[in-house]
């Protein structure tokens, strides 16, 4: 066999190679199948800790890929969770700040040891993310500073209709965060019944009310 024909024939034979090799593989569902089953496979329930918890939605979905999802599936997202919010009973949105300080700072629940997955035995674990008061010294940096929040929004009455865009922007964030950004790694706390309404409406009192030390 000459030189060029040997030449020719090991082309064609990775050529034939590589269009087997691209027709065998699979597919990107197939792949996520595949992910899940193994997930799925390797972890079993233990106390509240159920499979349940590896089931996704779409708002977790879209935004575990390896690429942001589209504007018009993000729009849909955050459609569908804005649908998802419960406004507060009553329309109170505040409670005590008090309260809502010792929710920042605490950082229990809903690990596979607890007991019971009620929300009363949940903290928020604001610090974990955020700077919130002054006086900590010790908090995370994902989330931007919440420090002076409702302050620099200028909230000096909750009751007042002026404060109402932000504390209603306020509320529907904490309750479920992907209303107003798709992939926001915030809990969805309202939503995902981490925390229960009179939880909510202490935190909302640490943020915007006026003689919380979040606002001095």
């Amino acid at each position: 066999m000459s030189k060029n024909k040997f030449k020719s024939l090991a082309l064609i034979v990775v050529g034939t190679a590589a269009v087997v090799g691209c027709a065998s593989l699979p597919s990107s569902a197939e792949l996520d199948a595949q992910a899940q089953a193994m997930l799925k496979a390797s972890f079993r329930e233990e106390g509240i800790a159920t499979m349940q918890r590896l089931d996704q939605d779409l708002g977790q979905k879209a935004c575990s890929g390896a690429e942001a999802p589209s504007e018009a599936v993000s729009k849909q997202i955050e459609a569908e969770s804005l649908a998802s919010v419960k406004w507060p009973t009553g329309g109170q949105y505040l409670g005590d700040w008090k309260e809502g300080e010792k929710l920042a700072q605490n950082g229990r629940g809903m690990t596979w040891t607890d007991k019971s997955a009620d929300p009363k035995g949940n903290g928020a674990s604001c610090y974990n993310c955020h700077q919130i008061g002054p006086a900590e010294v010790s908090f995370g940096t994902i989330g931007p500073s919440l420090y002076n929040y409702g302050k620099l929004r200028g909230v000096k009455d909750v009751a007042d209709p002026a404060s109402a865009p932000i504390v209603q922007y306020t509320w529907g964030k904490l309750w479920n965060s992907k209303a107003y950004s798709a992939c926001s790694n915030m809990p969805r706390f309202g939503h995902m019944k981490l925390l229960d309404e009179e939880q909510i409406r202490h935190l909302m009192a640490l943020l915007l009310d006026p003689r919380s030390p979040v606002n001095q």
